[in-house]
């Protein structure tokens, strides 16, 4: 098994997740967002306009104002050690599982590989890397929630590898996967949408010689990619932070009862678009992390390819 697939995409990775980082907390923040009842539970399927309990909604560019007024500019990068960390772990099993598939699978006469092969080897590739990269996942999910809370309740982590320690010594080692089943069925969809659909559109692109191999080729292919990975996760995403986010006290029951229960109160308290909370920072993070990812990830290839 050839370890420089593993490599590239780590690199690419890594350097797509810390640009994008801000993007990512906003989201997060925004999908953390619950309404503050009054006298009645809205029902699920009400518009938002005519319930008397929610407050109007909050835009991704007011909740970073609201970040960097609050908490300052180095806020919109909390929790980007373990954002590397995750994408060292996560992205770089993924990336790498999903080239080995790939020249596993591809057709040794023509070259290519079918959607469905394609999309195959995304969900294998990506239930795997979530579930080496998890730990590190609800470490960042905590640190980027963590200036919402009042001061008294905020955990105050010091960093990626004081968080794990002190979930460890708390809440047990098993808080390390707390959202793992969500974490992985959720990478699996991004996995299979995010790589599956630009290997897909830039084939398309090329075979039709709309474009030559190049940054145009890589930046609208990875740009749709994105998108599709967006409207394909976002649910999964909103009930992944939303259960790794939670405080369990002792003697208390939990606020979720797993991802279903989640699911549930989430759709009949705030209605079925609470589901796609974050949507506008999830795209715009998903776009941008795509497109630096994929147009890094042919860079370094290049760099390599001797090698």
């Amino acid at each position: 098994m050839s370890l420089k697939g593993f490599f590239e995409g780590g690199v690419a990775s890594i350097v797509a997740g810390c640009t994008t980082h801000p993007l990512d907390l906003i989201k997060v923040r925004m999908q953390l967002q619950t309404p503050i009842p009054t006298h009645t539970i809205r029902p699920a399927f009400a518009f938002p306009s005519h319930s008397p309990m929610l407050p109007p909604p909050s835009g991704p560019i007011s909740v970073a104002v609201r970040i960097v007024q609050s908490e300052g500019v180095a806020a919109l990068y909390s929790g980007v050690s373990a954002a590397v960390l995750r994408q060292a772990l996560y992205s770089t099993t993924r990336m790498g599982l999903y080239d080995v598939l790939k020249h596993h699978w591809t057709d040794s006469e023509n070259g290519t590989m079918s959607l469905t092969r394609k999309i195959e080897a995304g969900l294998i590739a990506g239930g795997i890397g979530a579930a080496v990269g998890n730990p590190a996942d609800v470490a960042m999910v905590r640190m980027q929630a963590d200036g919402r809370l009042p001061a008294v309740e905020r955990r105050n982590y010091n960093g990626v590898f004081d968080a794990m320690r002190r979930m460890c010594n708390q809440e047990g080692i098993g808080s390390l996967w707390r959202g793992s089943a969500l974490t992985v069925n959720r990478a699996m969809i991004v996995t299979a949408s995010q790589l599956a659909s630009y290997d897909q559109f830039k084939e398309t692109i090329l075979g039709h010689g709309w474009m030559k191999d190049g940054l145009g080729t890589h930046v609208a292919a990875s740009f749709a990619a994105g998108f599709v990975a967006a409207v394909a996760s976002n649910p999964i995403d909103v009930i992944k932070t939303r259960v790794m986010n939670m405080k369990v006290e002792a003697g208390k029951n939990p606020p979720y009862n797993g991802a279903l229960d989640c699911a549930l109160k989430t759709v009949r308290a705030e209605g079925p678009l609470a589901l796609y909370k974050g949507f506008i920072p999830t795209i715009s993070r998903q776009g941008p992390f795509t497109v630096v990812l994929f147009v890094t990830l042919e860079q370094v290839r290049k760099v390599l390819k001797e090698f």
